[in-house]
């Protein structure tokens, strides 16, 4: 959540219609051209499926947005415990906070009660997420599985992490199609042919637990489930490299290099990152190749979640939500996210 992109061809990418011939005054052939003309092939092989763009294109931000209510009795996470009062939740009780949220090296004790609480944390995520899968059907709206999930989660005495992070108004987050991140729970019914990923993250007892999946919406066509299988298989390939002692680039190393062998692109924009009693902290976890130098110690827990693109273009850029996160060139998206706890002789995945 801390990347913004350009938009710099958003509004082209928005007007392009399929199966539409070119305009027969087109000048001749040129250099530019010619990579239009590539991009329109390559286009074309991305499949059939509804693009989502703005529904509100000159509504900045999200402040017109209101949040679900959160009993009073449920703890909230340092980040909304320490807004002022007016930027709280109805009756939110307004509460300092307290600590550096990157303090120290993000490990954990192992066999502490710190880890039984990530792992029950991480336990609820997943077990929300499944819950989230069962209301994915076509014509149900994304608001009306935020709705639900919200629900769920506040009946375990949790609390629904993304809601108010940095302004964020919902509960969690719900990417279709050509969304890659960061998409806001809306009133658009689910369509036949649809992919979505849905993120969830909650906090329980003073850690967060956080995953994702993609879900089919109805019939999905064949370049759409591939994306989606490979996606899945390329937050394989990374888990599978991870253990103590091993650079943290190797997990970027080995995602790029299926990605690449199945003909998409990674998104470089977001990343993994360290999560415990803080949401997003240290280490990052890059899902492209990459140089970094920091090593996988046992009490380190991180995300994985890597970003595939159809194409060879994986840039994006931000909805004037100031959130939703699209492909530049319209192209689908697919994420997958598990939470990865480094042990003295391996790693355990806390959220599958």
């Amino acid at each position: 959540m801390q990347h913004r992109f350009p938009a710099s061809r958003h509004l082209q990418a928005s007007l392009r219609q399929r199966n539409h011939p070119r305009n027969s005054s087109s000048s001749s052939s040129t250099s530019a051209a010619a990579v239009e003309d590539d991009e329109d092939a390559e286009i074309a092989t991305f499949g059939a499926y509804s693009v989502i763009l703005p529904s509100e294109p000159f509504v900045f931000g999200v402040s017109h947005i209101t949040p679900r209510a959160v009993p009073t009795h449920i703890p909230r996470p340092p980040y909304v415990a320490s807004l002022p009062l007016s930027k709280q939740l109805p009756g939110e009780d307004h509460r300092p906070f307290n600590g550096d949220p990157y303090s120290g090296d993000g490990r954990l004790s192992l066999g502490s009660s710190a880890e039984r609480r990530l792992r029950n944390a991480a336990s609820l995520a997943k077990k929300t997420l499944d819950y989230a899968g069962t209301l994915v059907k076509v014509g149900v709206t994304t608001d009306a599985i935020d709705a639900a999930v919200h629900e769920y989660i506040i009946s375990h005495s949790a609390y629904p992490s993304p809601l108010l992070y940095s302004g964020f108004p919902k509960s969690c987050c719900t990417s279709v199609n050509n969304v890659i991140v960061h998409g806001i729970p809306d009133e658009r019914p689910l369509e036949d042919g649809d992919i979505v990923n849905i993120d969830i993250t909650i906090y329980l007892d003073g850690f967060h637990g956080d995953t994702s999946r993609m879900f089919l919406v109805g019939d999905v066509d064949e370049a759409g489930r591939d994306l989606v299988d490979a996606t899945s298989e390329a937050l394989d390939a990374g888990i599978s490299v991870c253990g103590p002692g091993v650079k943290f680039r190797e997990i970027g190393s080995v995602i790029h290099e299926l990605a690449a062998r199945r003909g998409y692109s990674v998104s470089s924009e977001f990343t993994g990152h360290g999560i415990g009693e803080v949401f997003h902290r240290p280490p990052w976890v890059l899902h492209h190749r990459n140089f970094e130098p920091e090593i996988m110690q046992p009490g380190h827990c991180f995300t994985i979640e890597p970003c595939l693109i159809q194409g060879s273009n994986p840039r994006g850029w931000i909805f004037p939500d100031g959130w939703t996160a699209s492909t530049e060139n319209c192209a689908r998206s697919a994420q997958k996210e598990h939470m990865v706890l480094i042990t003295e002789d391996g790693a355990d995945v806390l959220t599958r």
